[in-house]
């Protein structure tokens, strides 16, 4: 195939199983334009070098635009106040600093090590008692079954949701994800959908906030929403809610596909398998590597403020450019054996959870939450089994994961 035409294969939901002979090719050339204008970026020393450039800017999303209602009022007053109301108050991993590194300085204030590690035991309930729901079954879904419901109940918690909320994020949660997708960015029906889960979910959220300040409980978004003791506050609402929003979907669509990688890999290497369940100590390695060998997020998308010279190559000013971080975790340059599996190996400087300003501020709780799932599910799965592999696999090309992932099994202990 055409060099400037790979990256459309790696979108094609085709190539969504296996998309790492995709990843080799575009890696011949570090920083290759396809035809549709964009630049990819695929090797791990172009992206280290690029991930802190302040010449790339994360403000990639095309501006908020809602769909014609035939109500005059809506069209011409309402929803352009909404729009540009949206497009001014991105979530901050779609903003640039200064804005990015005020809002992120608040969250991480507050999204600190003590909270999240008040988390492990209302995590490690949790995994125990969705495999108790297995008991009984020769056969069971891990999305459905385990890795789905169990960061979503964590990340609900952390913030503050109730309960008996959970359910209705999940579609709201899959549609709004779909902002990372550059093939649907430019999709007017998706983006119709997009704008309609996003004004469903802050409609949601600023009642939430509205209560959370009536009556703050120990909680995330409590302590977001608290009034300072003095001066003006750090966060807006329109930069809270979308705040909220992007730490209830990040929090549990990127630890879905971790969970759920890990578990495929696991089970393509029984051997690996077994060493876990042998010795749970080995987990925080096995994450590792799972962040590298199989990472949760694919890539993500900037827009080259400046002409930008790399690796012998242009990348002109203005240009959409796609960091390839799933190639880069596997270059042959930076890692022995890169296609090899390999939890032992050493120096595992993998762009599993992003990098530079946009790090993944999750990444501790992810970490956390794999870990007890992954152990968890060594030692109380009877032979488990894959049963069909590949399995299918969601559309999502840059949050790539399978839509399912059906495992025999031969009991639960």
């Amino acid at each position: 195939m055409p060099e400037d035409t790979l990256f459309a294969e790696v979108l094609d939901p085709a190539n969504r199983a296996d998309p790492y002979p995709i990843y080799a090719r575009l890696r011949e050339k570090p920083v290759s334009r396809q035809s549709d204008g964009s630049v990819v970026v695929s090797t791990h020393a172009a992206i280290r070098s690029l991930i802190f450039d302040p010449r790339l800017s994360s403000e990639d999303l095309p501006p908020s635009r809602r769909p014609r209602t035939g109500n005059p009022i809506k069209d011409w007053l309402l929803n352009p106040i909404k729009d540009r109301i949206v497009t001014a108050h991105r979530p901050l991993i779609f903003r640039d600093p200064p804005d990015h590194d005020t809002l992120r300085g608040v969250v991480m204030r507050e999204f600190s090590v003590t909270r999240v590690q008040a988390l492990r035991q209302r995590v490690e309930r949790d995994v125990d008692a969705l495999i108790e729901d297995c008991r009984g079954r020769d056969e069971i879904c891990l999305v459905e079954d385990f890795s789905y419901p169990l960061p979503v109940a964590v990340i609900c918690d952390m913030l503050g949701v109730p309960e008996k909320d959970e359910p209705q994020f999940q579609s709201w949660a899959s549609q709004l994800a779909t902002a990372l997708e550059p093939d649907t960015r430019h999709d007017e029906a998706s983006r119709h959908r997009t704008a309609a889960a996003f004004d469903a979910i802050s409609g949601y959220m600023r009642a939430l906030i509205r209560e959370k300040r009536r009556r703050p409980t120990p909680d995330l978004l409590s302590a977001l929403a608290a009034p300072p003791p003095n001066g003006k506050p750090a966060m807006g609402d329109f930069d809270l809610i979308s705040t909220a929003i992007l730490l209830l979907v990040a929090g549990h669509e990127t630890t879905v596909n971790l969970i759920t990688n890990g578990m495929l890999t696991l089970l393509r290497h029984p051997h690996e398998w077994d060493k876990l369940r042998a010795d749970p100590e080995r987990a925080p390695r096995v994450i590792e590597e799972l962040l590298r060998y199989e990472p949760p997020v694919h890539f993500r998308t900037r827009k080259a403020l400046g002409t930008i010279e790399i690796a012998g190559h242009t990348i002109p000013k203005g240009a959409p450019v796609i960091l390839l971080f799933a190639a880069a975790n596997r270059d042959p340059a930076r890692f022995a054996d890169p296609d090899r599996f390999d939890p032992d190996r050493d120096d595992v400087q993998h762009f599993g959870f992003g990098g530079g300003l946009h790090y993944c501020m999750g990444a501790p709780l992810a970490r956390i939450e794999t870990e007890i799932a992954l152990v968890a599910l060594s030692r109380r799965l009877v032979a488990p089994r894959l049963l069909s592999d590949p399995p299918p696999y969601r559309s999502g090309a840059s949050l790539r994961g399978p839509e399912q992932l059906g495992i025999g099994i031969g009991g639960v202990v």
